[in-house]
């Protein structure tokens, strides 16, 4: 299983694909890699090396490997479709996909790297569009494609082929199913998933631009980019996970301030906000708390 597991990492990596170690027999990042993005490697010998030592499950960095996936989902046991899909019956994420091809007057894009998952659905992957950053979706949700549908692009991951998952939700093997290489994402996709969605955004999610503390004079594009991506990724951050995307957020966001791309004042304040955000949401974390994850986040990035 190890030598296996291996094959496929180095086959990932030579496709360009950004791999890490996820837990094995499972989905999750091996615990010390919660900075998973960052590393991310297609380094054969530091694969080889690694996973030699343990036998790991494959992650796939979306985001570095340039790559938007499509995950078409089997519904789980306490799943129902919405009574309006169940009627036209779409009761798979396929089935969803298929009908939003339909109705955008496009093919269902088969001809593109694909992946049977451990419970039968399917992993289509493609190159993302240049000059678009794409981010992830969950089923309908914001401008996702539907229910049963994931997308993962930058901030995101896949169990990579070959691994094999055994979860109570169900077991199995990653496999490719459709070796060619991915195509590129559908214009149309694109588009669909690079559209904010058409209802307002929450009040109590802040975006850069609302944070009237901020001398945007003083930021660069790519400084301020950088900061509202984090921002927004903080602030939208789960219970159970607000500490560690706020450090991790804290720690890259270092690596600017180090470099003069940002003031560290700037940083503080709105990760500040943005942790007061995702408080809204279950047990808030003290001011203090999210002061010294902050602090402790920032001087590690600083320091490299």
């Amino acid at each position: 299983m190890s030598r296996d597991l291996i094959a496929a990492a180095l086959d990932c990596a030579a496709r360009g694909w950004h791999v890490f170690p996820i837990t094995p027999r499972g989905k999750y990042p091996l615990r010390g890699f919660t900075a998973w993005e960052q590393h991310a490697t297609t380094d054969p010998d530091v694969i080889a090396r690694f996973w030699e030592r343990r036998p790991c499950n494959i992650g796939v960095a979306c985001g570095p490997s340039h790559l938007v996936v499509i995950d078409l989902d089997q519904p789980k046991p306490s799943e129902h479709p919405p009574a309006d899909h169940a009627n036209r019956g779409l009761a798979t994420g396929e089935d969803v996909f298929r009908n939003l091809c339909e109705r955008h007057g496009q093919p269902y894009p088969a001809d593109t790297f694909t992946v049977t998952t451990r419970r039968g659905g399917t992993h289509l992957y493609f190159t993302a569009p240049p000059g678009i950053t794409l981010g992830n979706t969950s089923g309908d949700k914001g401008n996702g494609l539907g229910p049963l549908i994931d997308t993962r692009g930058r901030g995101g991951y896949v169990v990579g082929p070959g691994s094999f998952v055994a979860l109570p939700d169900g077991t199995g093997t990653y496999t490719i199913t459709n070796p060619a290489p991915p195509a590129p994402l559908p214009a149309w996709l694109a588009e669909r998933l690079a559209t904010p969605p058409t209802a307002a955004p929450s009040s109590t999610r802040p975006r850069l631009g609302d944070l009237d503390h901020l001398d945007h004079a003083r930021l660069s594009r790519y400084g301020r980019a950088a900061l509202t991506g984090e921002v927004e990724r903080v602030a939208g951050a789960p219970v159970g996970g607000r500490n560690r995307a706020l450090n991790l957020a804290a720690w890259k966001l270092g690596k600017l301030i180090a470099r003069n791309v940002l003031p560290r004042e700037v940083v503080e304040h709105a990760l500040t906000e943005a942790a007061k955000t995702a408080n809204a949401h279950g047990d808030p974390n003290s001011p203090r708390e999210i002061a010294a994850v902050i602090a402790a986040g920032i001087i590690a990035g600083m320091r490299g």
